[in-house]
């Protein structure tokens, strides 16, 4: 069953509706401003404006007073269509101006020079009478969809301005951007905004930094994480858990290099479809071109193609955790988030066209068994289909609708929701992305499964079915944390850096009180770590209890075993929970016990 997208949603017309309000409100607000375009966006909206005057942060309250008065006239949002072309450019000219003079109009005439020759141009005209009754009107070329007035526009809140080239092209004139955010109740306006406060304390860049997690250095370069013992020990602790699943499922690890002749890529179609996204090519002496990787995919075909496959051999399952590389723009760079080398839990399997359906649910549930481990519950499923009017795709057309209607049935058979998003698929097929909501009601796009029938053609591939033919095969790419370093920005986040026992960096500090303490304390250490295969740290720093408590509990360790006196005569430890503060002497097996449900 397919749910609504954003796009489809009354949130979406609101938030639209309040945009073109903050429009309306500038024009009053600001004679001469030049409006060019007020989309919703995820969060809310913004309107792009070329205004006579520096409109700054702290004018952001006068506007959105404006707006409530304006909200609370009732205004009626009526939708007309030009009838030609000259009409709608008499009626931007002419009513969206407010009678201020045409140069005002300058980039809703540019917006109508790119309305598609046939295509239908409408406005949105929010009027009003006057209890003279004089009619007041504000009229703006937009495609739509709104709600019917402004009286329905009660909660919002601007947020912030910043600078927008117009189109996108920094050889444009730079305009100003007004974002803000609407939301249907007050109490979604609020808890939005405490979240973002929330926010602002659980980001992973500082807390990365805190925890002693990662690092960058602008000696190595942006986007490029150097990964501390600490960030390397949660990593290889997600990486053992996501093998021990993949083993019990049938994956066998393979090992790829992180750079390759362009041949290969020129092959796969990504020099052609990814090309801004690669680093610049290298030439060795022998004029072989190379590139560092944008993707695992080519190298598993390679080793796939390496022999004969038969019927019987299907499917089969390559897994590998990969590094990548992404040449992202210095602005879009977001920590570890969004970084320009990141290491992919990346798959590909190679199946049967009979077997892609029961593959397929099985990759779905691997994902869910992931999230669902990593205490992330909350999800939704993003199918992304192609942009027929896009010319970015490889492939046959049928092969893109068999792909399609893979997905689709696999996740009716699942019983998993989803929504169609036409555009979001891969170059070479569509996509199941599944859309994490976070303790903070955040979305973040995360694992993604992708079934291909482009690429085994361009690669040839091939296996002999059971009537001695050959027969080409469907493959399924798939990467349930997206990327290790993506997902660890979101737990770290998720959970303020108080990870789970299982995945915290260090899951048990042991702090003996006095020097006297250390020999027992170590003793100990040792036998969690070799005996138990515990992740513990032995703080036998000369410092006062107290202090080392109060360091352990900033670096968010699960467990404290505070040793003493009584402790080694009693043969106990003292416990300390980060959630339940002290929990009194235990016996070591009872700690372990604890430690263990």
């Amino acid at each position: 069953m397919a749910a609504l997208a954003y796009e489809e949603t009354y949130l979406y017309r609101l938030r639209h509706s309040a945009a073109h309000l903050m429009a309306q409100a500038l024009t009053e607000l600001y004679p001469g401003i030049k409006l060019a375009i007020g989309p919703p966006i995820e969060n809310g909206f913004y309107y792009d404006v070329d205004s006579p005057v520096t409109i700054r942060e702290e004018d952001l309250a006068k506007i959105e007073s404006r707006m409530k008065e304006l909200s609370k006239l009732d205004q009626r949002i009526v939708r007309q269509v030009a009838s030609n072309r000259e009409e709608a450019r008499t009626k931007i000219l002419e009513e969206a101006t407010l009678g201020q003079g045409p140069e005002v109009a300058e980039y809703k005439l540019l917006l109508l020079e790119a309305v598609p020759e046939g295509e239908e141009v409408s406005f949105y005209d929010q009027q009003r009478t006057d209890r003279a009754g004089t009619l007041h009107r504000f009229i703006d070329l937009c495609r739509g969809p709104h709600v019917d007035s402004t009286k329905e526009i009660k909660h919002f809140k601007l947020m912030s301005i910043a600078g927008a080239y117009w189109r996108g092209d920094a050889k444009n004139k730079q305009l100003t951007r007004i974002y803000g955010t609407a939301f249907e109740t007050a109490e979604e306006l609020e808890k939005y905004l405490y979240n973002l406060e929330e926010a602002k304390k659980r980001d992973h860049r500082i807390l990365g930094r805190e925890l002693g997690l990662f690092m960058f250095s602008p000696r190595v370069g942006t986007g490029l994480p150097l990964w501390l013992p600490k960030g390397a020990m949660l990593r290889d602790t997600m990486t053992t858990f996501m093998k021990e699943e993949q083993m019990k499922r049938g994956y066998e690890p393979v090992v790829t290099p992180h750079i390759a002749n362009i041949k290969l890529y020129e092959k796969s179609g990504h020099v052609i479809t990814f090309r801004e996204k690669m680093f610049p090519f290298m030439e060795d002496e022998e004029k072989e071109t190379f590139i560092l990787k944008p993707m695992n995919c080519p190298f598993h075909i390679e080793i796939y193609q390496s022999q004969m496959r038969s019927y019987r051999d299907l499917p089969v399952r390559y897994a590998e955790f990969g590094t990548v590389y992404r040449y992202e723009q210095s602005g879009e760079v977001t920590g570890i988030l969004r970084a320009r080398g990141f290491t992919q839990d990346d798959a590909h399997l190679f199946v049967r066209p009979d077997q892609l359906l029961e593959e397929f649910i099985g990759v779905v549930d691997l994902m869910k068994t992931v999230l669902n481990k990593l205490g992330l519950t909350e999800f939704r499923a993003r199918l992304g289909t192609k942009d027929p009017t896009s010319s970015k795709y490889i492939g046959h057309d049928d092969n893109w609708t068999a792909a399609t209607e893979a997905i689709e049935q696999a996740c009716q058979k699942i019983g998993m929701e989803y929504f169609v998003s036409p555009g979001d698929a891969a170059f070479y097929g569509p996509k199941l992305d599944l859309i994490i909501k976070d303790a903070l009601g955040r979305d973040w796009q995360m694992g993604t499964v992708q079934v291909d029938y482009s690429l085994p053609e361009r690669f040839e591939l091939e296996y002999i079915g059971e009537d001695s033919k050959p027969h080409r095969p469907v493959m399924i790419h798939r990467a349930p944390f997206g990327s290790l370093e993506r997902m660890i920005g979101l737990l770290t986040e998720q959970y303020a850096g108080a990870f789970p026992f299982w995945l915290a960096p260090t899951q048990i500090a042991v702090l003996p009180i006095a020097d006297r303490h250390i020999e027992y304390a170590t003793e100990l250490t040792k036998s969690l770590k070799l005996d138990h295969k515990y992740r513990v740290h032995l703080d036998d720093r000369r410092e006062t209890l107290g202090k080392k408590i109060r360091e352990n509990q900033l670096q968010k360790v699960p467990y404290m075993l505070i040793i003493g006196d009584r402790d080694i005569e009693n043969g106990t430890v003292g416990v300390r929970s980060r959630e339940e503060g002290d929990l009194g002497a235990m016996s070591l097996a009872g700690f372990l016990d604890r430690v263990k449900e």
